[in-house]
């Protein structure tokens, strides 16, 4: 917007072109545009000129949304002697668009309540919005959503008010709480049958209970409660009033989650709850399945409330059972999604009875579970018309999956043992439809790996039936068998004269394509867990991962295999292990070596990831037990494919996905044979070096910290290595200086910081030393503000790994000169680091960074404390003490107890809950 203020009539051509254009280009413009317009200063005085014209519902909704845009991000750009005329102009708007469109009105409102919680000079705003529209039923509508919207926006992440500002905020929606509610009541009074009104004032009071303002007698004694159970009981509510009222009972019970601080509220919402099941059963047989999700919603709050007493006094007062058994009513409902609801709360069930470990308590709660496993058995059923194998991707499939987790987690409260018995029985006893075995197999391969492996004749006779199961049932049960099979995999370590059975069923079901990828994953299973016993199986399986692709295998379970044999193979004799390596990755090297002889028509070689992948697994998963001395048995081997893997590297250049593959397939071949790759060090380098300084791959900079962790202890390759990273650095500094490059390229961040720490980790000194070492600390502190998980937590453990040489008195003979020259880069780097840290932790980082950054500033203080709390003092005093809003950010005391809290503690946590309280002042 650098071309002045734009007309308005420029501006309703835009808009009308992204809502109207034909043309998707001409809508992508006028999107930019716009865009650009909502960030410049011009966007206050256009959006408010554009509401006052009221032109069309466009361009009205387009102001109203900037607006909100602008108070939410950008308030700070107005003068405090303006601010008073914003909240006046946004109140005359909002009552004049009431009737135009209610998505307008709600943007409205959002602007309105952002504005009154970052403008500290308005005062009890909600008692000055109630007297002003109090008396007008026709601005009931728009002040109810301002009353909605606004505790929502009291924990919004895009306004940073910081936790003073908002404690003052919450003290004064909390004071004016009983205002609200008995507002909302005479609205309900009033409305009569207005459903929209009503589904207003749920919503609205739903979002007080959410804040946890409201007075809990108070609201007992009020008739809003008595409504709301009015409105879910009757037969003929709406969906939409249905689910508004259905929120807002979810919402009160949340918010009494300390039961014993609302002791009358709890007792009328747990005895408003267990009145629904006759409604529940209604909805049921009238078909209606929303109705009946809200139902199996609000039981499950209520469980999950009253889980707590429920564990503590189960069936006395509110720890009555009958909460259970509504959601086992719910779990009996035909459609898995009802049962679905309720998961979190069984979790958090069986997560409590662990703890507390009581047998009797278990025994009160083992029927429930028992039954809960009955109806989830019976959900996982498949379609009788179906066909194939499960699908595992689609919500059915998912859904079953969630089961396997839920039942992994609660199975100890009925046993394992007694559950999988149970289930085999009615296997066994009875010749139940396939659907119904296929579940029950299902369930078993959950708990299989639960039940103790040990002489367990039960688990021996399932495998062994298992095994026999004839070609002509149904392909879903032979697949789910399939999967039974591979959870058994520690019953056939035990028992190895299983192995040939189940190694030939296995086998059998390789051969067919819907069940060969669950075949090639029990196979995967059964070669790590039975590694010792499948050695003399090896060429059998070499067999079967040289004719890879003659099986219908997806490419997880192609590399599964690959990785299954390839543990097998480290159990070999060492003398073998070279020749079966060389026939394990012969398939794989042909195939590179065939596509780089074939020129494709664009000049391009076809892509070779899938074989740069198998490669991998291979050198991931072999790892023989060598002993000192012994040269390694696959140095040969990788020697011999180091000119094929150079020559794709080289072909491929230009791609990042390939050159990533590339290097993760060397990464690992490199770290399966360690020092024993020395002979590709040099000409590794050399490539890596060449390609990078034209194509910056980050990936190559990881391939440099697999070197350095692995060479860096040499003495003769350190200053090799060194050369490396300076060669490295110079690409990856430009490329990080250019504008948002940090932004930009966080991967590169990531990976340079790691190179950096294994160097820190390998040979300290030689880095310290090293020239380099002030523009990688410079790139440190500039990247601490950087959001990003990865990135972040590499620039921080290099920082810390860095000063802790200096802290860290290993008695080595170098400890003396390592401390020197972090004592050197702290007088030049410490103030500012400090500062930068201070800075990111209140303005730019998300809470789970914290501990990293209280461990930098832990490593620092540990250094040297009395700078260290020059530096820290230094750092706070140039934090804002004010938000542009006129509210007091932070305090002189509470900047003196948080510089005392840091550097008076004792030990890292101490720092990290210091920070974690100091930075809320600021979000």
């Amino acid at each position: 917007m650098d071309g002045g203020k734009p007309s308005l009539a420029l501006v309703y051509q835009a808009v009308q072109a992204l809502h109207h254009d034909p043309d998707p280009a001409g809508k992508e413009r006028a999107s930019l545009w716009l865009g650009e317009l909502q960030r410049s200063m011009y966007a206050w005085e256009i959006s408010d000129q554009l509401l006052q014209l009221q032109q069309d519902v466009e361009s009205c909704y387009f102001a109203a949304q900037t607006m909100k845009m602008k108070i939410q991000t950008s308030f700070y750009e107005l003068p405090p002697d303006s601010h008073n005329a914003l909240r006046d102009s946004l109140l005359s708007h909002i009552q004049n668009l009431k009737g135009l469109s209610p998505i307008i009105v709600t943007q409205l409102a959002l602007a309105i309540a952002d504005l009154a919680l970052q403008m500290a000079s308005w005062k009890g705003c909600v008692h000055t919005l109630i007297e002003k529209y109090n008396g007008d039923v026709g601005s009931m509508p728009f002040l109810i959503e301002i009353l909605t919207v606004l505790p929502e926006e009291v924990h919004s992440r895009s306004l940073r008010i910081g936790a003073n500002r908002r404690t003052e905020i919450i003290e004064d929606l909390a004071y004016y709480s009983s205002t609200v509610v008995t507002l909302l009541a005479s609205c309900v009074e009033k409305a009569g049958s207005s459903e929209k009104m009503l589904i207003k004032v749920f919503r609205c009071l739903g979002s007080w209970f959410n804040l946890g303002v409201l007075d809990g007698n108070f609201m007992a004694s009020n008739q809003l409660p008595v409504v709301l159970f009015q409105v879910l009981q009757r037969d003929d509510t709406s969906t939409n009033l249905h689910e508004a009222a259905a929120d807002c009972v979810c919402s009160a019970l949340y918010a009494i989650e300390n039961v014993e601080a609302n002791v009358t509220l709890a007792l009328q919402l747990f005895r408003g709850v267990l009145t629904l099941e006759t409604a529940y059963h209604m909805a049921v047989a009238r078909e209606d399945l929303d109705k009946v999700l809200n139902y199996c919603r609000i039981f499950t709050e209520l469980c999950e409330t009253f889980l707590e007493t429920t564990v503590r006094s189960p069936g006395q007062g509110m720890g009555d059972l009958r909460t259970l058994e509504l959601l086992l009513i719910c779990a009996g409902h035909p459609q898995y999604e009802v049962v679905e609801i309720s998961f979190n709360f069984w979790y958090r069930l069986g997560e409590n009875l662990y703890k507390i470990n009581d047998a009797g308590l278990h025994g009160v709660f083992r029927p429930y579970i028992q039954r809960l496993l009955h109806c989830l058995a019976r959900h996982c059923q498949l379609e009788p018309d179906h066909e194939g194998v499960p699908e595992e991707t689609d919500d059915f499939g998912e859904f079953r999956m969630r089961v396997s987790d839920l039942v992994k987690d609660v199975i100890f409260l009925v046993g394992s043992m007694e559950c999988f018995s149970q289930l085999y029985s009615t296997l066994k006893d009875g010749n139940p439809p396939w659907v119904v075995t296929e579940a029950v197999l299902f369930i078993m391969a959950a708990i299989a790996k639960s039940v103790d492996p040990e002489n367990n004749p039960t688990l021996l006779e399932v495998l062994q039936q298992v095994v026999m199961l004839p070609d002509g049932v149904h392909t879903a049960v032979r697949y789910t068998s399939i999967e039974l099979v591979g959870e058994m995999s520690e019953v056939v370590d035990r028992n190895p004269r299983f192995l040939d059975p189940v190694l030939n069923y296995l086998m059998k079901g390789l051969r067919e394509k819907p069940l060969a990828s669950a075949a090639a994953k029990a196979i995967h299973n059964i070669c790590s867990v039975c590694r010792d016993h499948m050695a003399q199986h090896f060429q059998g399986l070499l067999d079967i991962a040289r004719s890879l692709d003659s099986f219908a295998l997806s490419t997880e379970a192609a590399v599964g295999l690959l990785k299954g044999t390839a543990l097998v193979l480290g159990r070999l004799p060492l003398d073998k292990i070279a020749e079966c390596l060389g026939d394990l990755c012969a398939v794989q090297v042909a195939a590179l070596k065939k596509l780089l002889a074939e020129e494709s028509p664009n000049g391009r070689s076809a892509d070779p990831t899938v074989w740069l992948d198998r490669l991998a697994v291979i050198f991931r998963h072999t790892n023989p037990i060598v002993e000192n001395g012994q040269t390694h048995p696959c140095q040969k081997v990788i020697q011999e494919i180091w000119p094929v893997l150079s020559e794709t590297l080289n072909a491929h250049q230009a791609d990042n996905r390939i050159v990533e593959r590339c290097c993760r397939c060397l990464r690992f071949a490199v770290r399966c044979v360690g020092k024993g790759s020395a002979s590709l060090l040099q000409p590794l380098v050399t490539q890596m070096v060449s390609v990078y300084r034209v194509y910056p791959h980050s990936c190559f900079l990881y391939l440099g910290s697999i070197l350095v962790d692995e060479y860096g202890m040499e003495e003769g390759c350190r200053q090799g290595l060194l050369d490396m990273l300076q060669a490295l650095c110079m690409p990856t500094f430009q490329l990080l200086e250019q504008a948002n490059g940090l932004l930009n390229h966080p991967d590169t961040v990531d990976d340079l910081f790691r190179l950096a720490t294994r160097f820190v980790q390998r040979s300290p000194v030689t880095l310290l030393s090293s020239s380099i070492i002030v523009h990688i600390i410079q790139c440190a502190i500039a990247a601490t503000s950087l959001d990003h998980r990865d990135a972040n937590c590499s620039v921080m453990k290099f920082v810390r790994d860095l000063i802790h040489t200096g802290v860290a008195n290993d008695h080595t003979e170098d400890f003396d000169l390592r401390k020197r020259l972090i004592g050197q880069a702290m007088e030049q780097h410490g103030q500012q680091l400090v500062t930068q840290l201070m800075h990111s932790c209140c303005f730019c980082l998300p809470p789970y960074t914290l501990p990293d950054i209280a461990e930098v500033l832990w490593e620092v203080m540990a250094f040297d404390r009395p700078t260290f709390c020059r530096w820290l003092e230094s750092a706070l005093k140039g934090l804002p003490k004010e938000t542009s809003g006129g509210a007091v950010t932070v305090t002189h005391k509470q900047l003196t107890d948080f510089h005392k809290q840091v550097t008076s503690a004792d030990e890292c946590k101490q720092v990290c809950w210091a920070i974690r309280e100091f930075t809320r002042l600021f979000r």
